[in-house]
C-alpha cells in the first residue's frame, strides 16, 4: 500500500474537538452542553414548509446561488433589521452553512500566503478554513474575562501580506457584543491598511439586555470591503439544515459564487423553499427567541454558580465560558472537559479549542452552550448537584 503523508497544509489541522466531545458524550450518556446545536423544536410552521416541500418534489439542484426568491427574503431581512441594503441578484449567495460560507469566501480572496488576523477565542472553523485557501494565519487574543478587543494588537498583528481579518458578533465563544466604538475602530484599521473583513454574524438576533447588533458592513465606507455571513441554523433552531447565506459586493460575491459552484453546487432545495417561511415570520418571533433565551441564560448563570464555575453572562449568543479554577482539578482543560463527560455526565468543550495562538488562555475554561429546554437544564443541575453531594 502507498505510503500518505497528509498536504502540508492539513498537517496543523486536527479533527474538531466540540464533534469529538458530542461523540464521547453519546458514548457515556452525557447531557450534550458541548455543541451548539439546539434541543428544543424548530416553529411548527417551518417545519411543514419542508415537508411541504418535499412532498411538492422540490428535490433537485435550485439555481447554484440560490432560489431567487430566498435571496430577496434574505435581503428584505438584513434591510429591515440592520439596515444593511443587498442587491440580490448580485449581491446574496445561500450556502451550505456559515461554515461553507465562510470557506468560499477566503478560497475567493486569498493568494498563497496572504494573511488572516483571527480574533480568539474563535469558532474552530475560521483556522481550517484559512488553511484550505492556503492563508497564513495571525492571531489576536480577546483575554478573560472581559474579551475586550484590543485595537491595538490587532494593528500590530497587520503587515504587508496581511488580506483578510474575521469579525464574528456576537462572539462565539465569548460571548461579547462589540460595541460601535469597537467596530469603528475595526473599521478604521480595515480602511488604514486596506483589508477585507469577513464577518460571521450568524447569532445577529440573540442578544440579552437591550443590545443591539450592528450590521459591520453598514459602517461608513464598509460596504464596499465587507463579506458579511449568516444563516439561519441558529435563529429558527434548524442547524443541520445547513442553509447560510454570503452578502458582499459583485465582483466579491462573482469569486464567491465561482468557489461555491464547484464546492456544492447548491444549498439543499427544498429547505431553501422551508427557509422562505422562516424569513417570513413577524417581528415578534424574534422577540420570543431573545426572551426565551433570557430565560435559557439566566438558568444556564445560576447552574454555573452553583457548580462552583465562575463565569461572566454572555451579551449575546448562546455559549458561556466558564472558568474551573474553583474545582481544584488536577489537570487542563481537555482533562477536565473529559472528565465532566465521564465522571459527571456533563459534556463542554475545552476552552483551549479556541485559542490556537494562545492555548494557556483557555487552559482553566470550558464552554458551555445553552440552547436547550428547560428539562435539560434540570437534568444538568441534578448531576451536578449529585457531584459535589458525593465529594
Amino acid at each position: 500500500m502507498p505510503t500518505f503523508q497528509r498536504p502540508t497544509r492539513l498537517q496543523a489541522l486536527a479533527p474538531s474537538q466540540i464533534r469529538d466531545m458530542m461523540r464521547l458524550a453519546m458514548d457515556v450518556g452525557a447531557v450534550n452542553m458541548a455543541q451548539g446545536a439546539p434541543d428544543f423544536p424548530a416553529a411548527p410552521e417551518v417545519k411543514l414548509a419542508a415537508i411541504r416541500a418535499i412532498a411538492e418534489d422540490k428535490n433537485q439542484y435550485s439555481v447554484t446561488w440560490g432560489l431567487a426568491e430566498l435571496r430577496e427574503a434574505v435581503a428584505a431581512r438584513v434591510a429591515r433589521r440592520f439596515g444593511l441594503h443587498a442587491d440580490p441578484e448580485r449581491e446574496v449567495t445561500i450556502t451550505c452553512g456559515v461554515t461553507e460560507a465562510v470557506v468560499a469566501a477566503l478560497l475567493a480572496t486569498l493568494e498563497t500566503g496572504d494573511e488572516v488576523i483571527i480574533i480568539e477565542p474563535a469558532h474552530e472553523n475560521y483556522l481550517p478554513a484559512t488553511a484550505f485557501a492556503g492563508g497564513v494565519p495571525r492571531f489576536v487574543p480577546l483575554r478573560p474575562p472581559k474579551f475586550a478587543l484590543d485595537v491595538d494588537a490587532l494593528a500590530a498583528a497587520v503587515t504587508p501580506r496581511t488580506r483578510v481579518l474575521i469579525l464574528n458578533t456576537p462572539h462565539n465563544p465569548s460571548g461579547r457584543v462589540f460595541t460601535r466604538a469597537e467596530l469603528l475602530a475595526v473599521a478604521d484599521l480595515a480602511e488604514r491598511y486596506n483589508l477585507l473583513v469577513l464577518t460571521d454574524e450568524i447569532y445577529d438576533e440573540i442578544l440579552y439586555d437591550g443590545r443591539e447588533h450592528i450590521a459591520f458592513a453598514t459602517l461608513p465606507g464598509m460596504a464596499e470591503r465587507t463579506i458579511t455571513t449568516g444563516g439561519i441554523s441558529k435563529i429558527y433552531a434548524v442547524t443541520g439544515w445547513r442553509l447560510g447565506y454570503v452578502i458582499a459586493p459583485p465582483p466579491l460575491s462573482a469569486a464567491i459564487r465561482t468557489v461555491h459552484d464547484y464546492l456544492t453546487i447548491c444549498a439543499p432545495t427544498p429547505f431553501q423553499h422551508a427557509a422562505l417561511t422562516a424569513l417570513a415570520l413577524p417581528d415578534a418571533y424574534y422577540e420570543q427567541v431573545r426572551a426565551a433565551f433570557h430565560h435559557r441564560r439566566a438558568r444556564m448563570m445560576r447552574i454555573l454558580e452553583q457548580a462552583r464555575f465562575n463565569a461572566t453572562p454572555p451579551e449575546g449568543a448562546y455559549y458561556v465560558l466558564a472558568d474551573f479554577s474553583a474545582w481544584q482539578f488536577d489537570g487542563d482543560d481537555e482533562a477536565f472537559a473529559r472528565f465532566l463527560i465521564t465522571d459527571v455526565g456533563v459534556a463542554v468543550v475545552p476552552g483551549s479549542a479556541f485559542y490556537t495562538g494562545h492555548p494557556e488562555l483557555g487552559r482553566r475554561l470550558v464552554r458551555f452552550a445553552f440552547a436547550k429546554r428547560d428539562e435539560t437544564f434540570d437534568e444538568v443541575e441534578r448531576r451536578f448537584a449529585a457531584y459535589w453531594e458525593q465529594r
